[in-house]
């Protein structure tokens, strides 16, 4: 790994920290909670739909 590529990515985690400090931070903290919380339960449902969606693979393929 060059040292190009450790610069990006290390800037990648340092501008990261920095919008979550932002988000997380004044009258965008209860915002930003009731977001990730809601797109939490969103994906949860998906997750257990796709889960409950069985495959049935009962015809026989022949090669």
């Amino acid at each position: 790994m060059n040292n190009t590529s450790k610069i990006a990515i290390g800037l990648g985690l340092a501008s990261s920290a920095l919008l979550a400090t932002w988000l997380f931070t004044g009258e965008r903290k209860k915002k930003t909670q009731n977001y990730i919380s809601r797109k939490a339960v969103e994906l949860k449902r998906t997750v257990v739909k796709k889960k409950n969606e069985a495959f049935d693979d009962s015809e026989v393929h022949y090669v």
